[in-house]
């Protein structure tokens, strides 16, 4: 709000002093075109000496009409509350601190406004009283104002929402007790540290976003970003909803971004049981598919392979097919090691693998059970591969047993290369449904080929 004084009136609460008065009321004049609340001041007998500008926009009385009177009765309040209004006014003089009152003021138009107004005694230079300034505006505003604060406290402090904001070079200069706790630190040491430091991955992704907020404004719908946070517990995949807005200041002429701010919420419990269900809905598909084409297959070791090529969509890389030969196993059916394609009968079967103990499929066989098994971080991934005499590019293994009619008859192994996560226990029932199918097909090869 702005500010104004008649060019003749006098500062009445310090009279004017020799050659310093003009510029020292030029200063005063100034101060009060630039305060943003609507200003009066009266003297120790209550006549008024000050009425900046913004006080005229909201009475509609200019400084010249006002400065001077004797209180606001007759003009600015009805004369029937003009007493009490100016009691309680001037009762700030011999008091300490600011009194707040809400009065009902009159609009040079005839209109009344309520107001709220804070008012504090002024000392001369003896230290009595000279006097009383008041500030003063529109009770609406007021509420706007502190509806805003209070909306601001209410998402910085208990908000369920993550809020965030970070400045012009995306550092974070306020974070909530929501964001801090998903962040993995407190309110206070999480400010101004580059988010890299924060998120080990995803981060561009992030930057990204709050660039493009800061160059041409707030997207129109939310978004999801998966990040990858440091933690002292090691590194955690959380999905975050984010929604962004530009921060602009209200009190420059163009708008001038200050930052943005992001508000997020964890939503990596519902999208890891989104993804699940697909997966298991997708799978459920591929067993389903699978049944009907081996039910064409005359052949039941063409019926157990077409469930291996159904079973690797989206699951695995490779599949092998050891059969139990005596006290070895025997490898029958596999997928090419190189490129991939379908899984079919090795040429020249029938030589026993040599695999050494402690094999997961010899695990597996053993157990009667699914081994899960990873090569590990390292360069030495290959040669793990070449031991187990799997294809080279293997990193994650999974053998499930193949079991008929109460006997062992081989074990089938899933294998992944490193483009892919490790086997996890909802890997491991799947491989189990499909080796339940593929041990039935290869059961019956077995009882059909008997003499």
């Amino acid at each position: 709000m702005s500010a104004s004084t008649s060019s003749g009136t006098t500062d009445a609460l310090e009279p004017e002093k020799g050659p310093r008065a003009g510029p020292g009321a030029e200063l005063l004049a100034a101060l009060l075109d630039g305060m943003d609340a609507a200003l009066c001041a009266f003297d120790a007998d209550g006549t008024i000496t000050h009425w900046n500008r913004e006080a005229e926009r909201i009475l509609g009385w200019s400084a010249e009409e006002a400065v001077g009177r004797p209180g606001f009765a007759g003009w600015a309040v009805r004369r029937a509350d003009a007493a009490e209004v100016q009691e309680r006014l001037m009762a700030a003089m011999d008091g300490a601190g600011r009194r707040v009152h809400e009065f009902a003021l009159l609009r040079k138009d005839g209109g009344r406004v309520l107001v709220r107004t804070q008012s504090a005694g002024v000392r001369g230079a003896d230290g009595k009283p000279a006097g009383v300034y008041c500030a003063f505006g529109e009770v609406q505003a007021q509420i706007d104002l502190e509806r805003s604060i209070a909306l601001s406290e209410a998402l910085l402090e208990d908000a369920s929402w993550g809020v965030v904001l970070v400045d012009a070079d995306l550092r974070p200069t306020v974070v909530n007790t929501h964001a801090a706790r998903a962040l993995g630190g407190g309110r206070t040491t999480l400010l101004g540290r580059p988010l890299g430091e924060l998120i080990a991955q995803g981060v561009e992704d992030l930057e990204g976003a709050l660039q493009h907020v800061l160059a041409e404004g707030a997207p129109p719908a939310l978004g999801e970003l998966w990040v990858t946070l440091r933690t002292a517990e090691g590194d955690r995949r959380r999905c975050w909803r984010s929604g962004f807005l530009r921060l602009t200041s209200p009190l420059a002429q163009e708008p001038v971004p200050l930052g943005v701010g992001w508000l997020f919420q964890d939503v990596t419990t519902e999208k890891l049981a989104a993804q699940e269900a697909d997966r298991v809905r997708f799978r459920s598909n591929q067993l389903h598919r699978a049944s009907r084409s081996a039910s064409e297959c005359e052949d039941p070791m063409e019926a157990a392979t077409s469930y291996l090529d159904y079973a690797l969509a989206g699951f695995a890389d490779h599949a092998l097919v050891d059969l139990v030969a005596g006290e070895r196993l025997v490898r029958v059916a596999a997928t090419p090691s190189g490129e991939p394609g379908p899984c079919l009968p090795v040429a020249g079967g029938g030589i026993p693998l040599r695999y050494a103990a402690g094999h997961p499929a010899l695990q597996a066989v053993d157990r009667t059970g699914s081994v899960r098994a990873s090569a590990g971080a390292g360069p030495g991934a290959g040669v793990w591969a070449v031991e187990r005499q799997w294809p080279g590019d293997s990193v994650h293994a999974l053998c499930a047993v193949l079991r008929s009619r109460g006997r062992t008859l081989g074990v089938v192994t899933f294998l992944r290369s490193a483009h892919r996560t490790a086997f996890e226990r909802p890997d491991a029932v799947y491989a189990e449904s499909v080796a339940v199918r593929v041990a039935a097909a290869v059961d019956l090869a077995q009882v059909t080929k008997r003499p």
